[in-house]
């Protein structure tokens, strides 16, 4: 198990309570694992290690086990997701018509690769296999606002116009 997150964990009291307080609900049911983890996520927004270990040790299991069943599910994250969450699709229509240039596109924008998040938290970028907008392919989705037939010089705009937003809140 490693842990190669450039990020540092920044729980509260209050969401270390709230953690404990669902072990607590959940301990004596069998495989209360799975549902324990889904409010974690839902607490954290993601399953850091330290997490995992707080489970782990509420539950009187191996951080192993609580670490498998946390990567082998795709519902749950390792890794903080952004503010604004980037998916783009790599669908057979998407990556057909150039969807893989435009995930990379964005991944240079952003300095980060596929299933990462910024450093100062505002984004995070994803990989999809469809979102049902075949005809616009390639997609790309800023949390839920979809582009369609997006080019990857577009990308640096889609993704400013988000940080302007940002920036005009701010000011």
């Amino acid at each position: 198990m490693n842990d190669n997150s450039q990020h540092t964990f920044k729980g509260t009291i209050a969401q270390e309570r709230e953690l404990k307080a669902v072990i607590a609900k959940h301990h004596d049911t069998p495989g209360c694992l799975m549902p324990i983890l889904q409010e974690a996520q839902g607490i954290y927004g993601y399953l850091p290690i330290e997490v995992q270990r707080m489970i782990a040790e509420g539950l009187n299991i191996s951080l192993s086990e609580v670490y498998g069943v946390a990567t082998f599910y795709s519902q749950f994250s390792l890794t903080p997701k952004g503010e604004h969450r980037i998916s783009v699709c790599l669908g057979t229509a998407c990556y057909v018509k150039g969807a893989d240039k435009v995930l990379e596109a964005v991944e240079k924008c952003l300095g980060i690769k596929s299933g990462e998040c910024t450093p100062d938290g505002m984004f995070s970028i994803d990989s999809c296999r469809c979102v049902g907008a075949c005809g616009l392919a390639p997609v790309m989705m800023v949390d839920e606002d979809v582009y369609g037939k997006v080019l990857p010089e577009q990308v640096d705009g889609i993704i400013k116009s988000y940080i302007a937003k940002k920036e005009a809140g701010n000011a």
